[in-house]
């Protein structure tokens, strides 16, 4: 006789696979609300980079924004969204803002290897100062590249980014905006725009640098761009119990970098410059690790660049000659611009909850 089947084996409820609920998709926010960043940083980015220290006369706003937005806010959206999307704080937007700062002067417009490239502005007389500080076999002044790359990570960069998320509430600040197919569309945005400056520059100044100068600039990229993609930068460190001073004070070594950077001529002075900066950022990322750091100290931090460019600016003439009532209303403009923004970030803070902070992210 056959025996009795044995009736099949239900496996018991734990040991069914959990199920993946994905998050309601009103917990998303709305598009709008999700391209209003986006688009705030793609017009703040070539303001910053190339306004707000005086380098063009009030009338000229609007073109930098149209022609260069694409290439300078596309790069700082991209730079944001790849360190939001990996997880990584600011050493990794830093050194990706320094990469751009190589590909822009030393692949796009060339300036870095161009000596002529500034002889049909009013910043003709800085070509002496630059030519002391010559690399051999590279030919570019090193003193340029601090200030070119610099300018990048400063301006270009950094602050505009601080400044949109200091808008944010916490729960947006250091998420990412943008999926995939906006990526995209924003990487097609600077490609375009990128080449557009380098087919007009190169038209206009019909200069062209040595393959051995892209060969060096091309592998600097590369090294910045792989140092900043460093898991190291995504790893949680713990705080150490010395607390943070006031955020005010930490845009103080931003201060003494910039009035210092020119206290010599020649390699005494980019020594002096270098050095200063490398002590500014070491002391700027101890502070970041420090109970008590938070996104205000983040704000000081990032935009006192900024708004030491802004005061200056009174000092400095625009690119092209202009009317002084245009020049002075560009300078006023510049004022206006960055305290309004850098006072609302720090009003929108103070009503947010003191109790988030974000170390060195």
């Amino acid at each position: 006789m056959d025996p009795t089947p044995s009736p099949p084996t239900i496996p018991p409820p734990t040991a069914l696979p959990p199920l993946r609920v994905r998050p309601a998709a009103a917990a998303r926010p709305p598009l709008r609300r999700r391209l209003l960043p986006v688009i705030a940083l793609l017009l703040l980015a070539p303001w910053a980079a190339e306004c707000s220290w005086g380098g063009f006369a009030i009338d000229d706003f609007l073109p930098v924004l149209i022609f260069l937005g694409p290439m300078y806010g596309g790069a700082a959206i991209l730079i944001r969204e790849t360190a939001r999307h990996l997880g990584a704080g600011w050493p990794t937007i830093v050194l990706l803002a320094a990469a751009f700062g190589v590909l822009q002067a030393g692949l796009v417009d060339q300036s870095l290897f161009n000596s002529d490239f500034l002889d049909d502005t009013q910043y003709a007389d800085t070509r002496a100062a630059a030519e002391a500080t010559l690399v051999p076999g590279l030919e570019f002044s090193l003193r340029q590249a601090f200030d070119y790359v610099g300018n990048h990570i400063v301006l270009t960069i950094c602050a505009p980014i601080v400044l949109i998320e200091s808008f944010l509430g916490a729960d947006r600040r250091h998420r990412p905006w943008l999926g995939g197919p906006g990526l995209a569309v924003v990487g097609l945005i600077y490609l375009l725009g990128s080449l557009f400056i380098f087919s007009d520059i190169n038209d206009d100044k019909g200069f062209l640098a040595s393959p051995l100068q892209l060969s060096f600039a091309t592998a600097l990229v590369l090294v910045l761009v792989g140092t900043a993609l460093l898991p190291r930068w995504r790893r949680a460190r713990p705080r150490r119990a010395r607390r943070v001073p006031h955020p005010l004070w930490v845009g103080l070594p931003v201060v003494i970098v910039r009035l210092g950077a020119d206290l010599a001529p020649g390699w005494a002075g980019v020594a002096i410059a270098l050095s200063l900066a490398a002590a500014a950022g070491g002391l700027i990322a101890y502070w970041s690790s420090r109970s008590g750091w938070g996104q205000r100290h983040v704000l000081v931090a990032g935009t006192a660049g900024l708004v030491m460019a802004s005061a200056f600016a009174y000092l400095v003439p625009p690119y092209s000659p202009a009317s002084p009532a245009a020049a002075l209303a560009g300078d006023v403009a510049v004022t206006v611009v960055t305290v309004t923004l850098v006072v609302g970030a720090w009003w929108r803070l103070r009503c947010a909850s003191p109790t988030v902070h974000v170390g060195a992210s």
